[in-house]
């Protein structure tokens, strides 16, 4: 098969804020694999996690350092492509660009989108939230109100973890809820507090109706998550802190979910184990994305029917995504009947 590797980048209409710094733009990547006349698509955007650090220029490196070994294969070899990728210790971000590709092509070849391969039922899938990044509380509010301007919005996911501390998260919060107060509120802080912190927020924040908080402390602290389980009213997700399947059964008995990423497992291949792991530890799943475009969320949502909560909201925060796939519908992001991930070049590409 013949691998195409090029980079595309895309500008977000409002720039978003969490604890660890503000996003503008990012320089994505689209793979392109061929064989037998199908071309398969498949995307890595950079992300950041503590010293999990993926740049533009490490997922480049990545690609074209295994693109050339897996010329040596067709795309119907799955199991020795996952284990060429896991003998070079592949970025993850590079294996999701791969692995969505693979499947892309898969779906194309026989003529059939990836959720009915699956067997999957789109009428299971739940509406997505939409986030509100960390502001002032005007400006919260004002964010607040060009979502509900531009969709039917049905969750607001509210990033939390402010280095002005949790009186200003406080403040923020309840502008939000000023502004859309019968809409539905979680919370992120990106593991922006510290135990103490997240023990008086998830006590507060249950007062108010929120109905759950992720990621509350920094990854590597995960020895402190028994310590809040015992304290905290709400549920607990994990974000940074769960990055594949292997990640889950340490965590199991202190969380009650994961959000589960494409660039963070590697792909829709350890999606789905990630997903089946979860449940066998009677976990709740939510699938998150990171400056993803229409492209890697189109894949994520293939597999949105088997997912609790969903937040695949990035590419709606685009002013230039390259592609069109999944549309929305009252507050749902649904894959469409196209065979594989069903994406295409947007008009303002073509």
């Amino acid at each position: 098969m013949k691998t195409q590797i090029s980079q595309f980048t895309v500008n977000k209409r409002f720039p978003l804020t969490i604890s660890r710094g503000t996003t503008a733009q990012t320089t994505n990547i689209i793979v392109k694999i061929k064989e037998n006349g199908i071309e398969g698509w498949g995307e890595a955007s950079p992300f950041g996690v503590g010293n999990q650090g993926q740049t533009t220029e490490i997922i480049i490196q990545a690609l074209n350092r295994i693109t050339p070994i897996l010329e040596l294969y067709n795309p119907w070899q799955r199991q020795e492509i996952e284990d060429i990728l896991n003998q070079y210790q592949i970025s993850s971000a590079a294996r999701a660009a791969i692995d969505m590709a693979l499947y892309d092509w898969m779906g194309k070849s026989i003529d059939l989108p990836l959720w009915k391969i699956w067997g999957l039922n789109i009428n299971k899938i739940v509406p997505t939230s939409v986030t509100i990044g960390i502001n002032s509380p005007e400006g919260a509010a004002k964010r607040t109100q060009d979502w509900l301007e531009y969709m039917d919005v049905k969750l607001l996911k509210i990033k939390l973890g402010s280095k002005e501390g949790i009186a200003a998260d406080q403040k923020m919060l309840l502008a939000v809820k000023q502004t859309a107060p019968n809409i539905a509120l979680f919370v992120d802080a990106n593991g922006g507090w510290s135990l103490a912190d997240a023990i008086s927020m998830s006590l507060w924040l249950a007062d108010l109706g929120i109905q759950y908080i992720e990621q509350p402390l920094p990854r590597g602290e995960e020895q402190n998550l028994a310590t809040l389980k015992k304290h905290s009213p709400l549920p607990i997700f994990v974000d940074e802190s769960c990055f594949t399947s292997a990640d889950i059964s340490k965590l199991a008995e202190y969380v009650d979910g994961i959000n589960i990423k494409l660039m963070k497992s590697g792909g829709l291949s350890e999606a789905l184990r990630m997903v089946n792991t979860a449940k066998a530890h009677n976990l709740q799943v939510m699938f998150g994305c990171y400056s993803d475009s229409c492209l890697a969320n189109t894949a994520a949502s293939q597999l949105a029917p088997l997912a609790d909560y969903l937040d695949l909201d990035s590419h709606l925060n685009l002013i230039d995504d390259p592609f069109m796939g999944a549309s929305v519908e009252n507050g749902r992001i649904l894959p469409n009947n196209l065979p594989g991930l069903g994406v295409k070049y947007s008009e303002i590409t073509t």
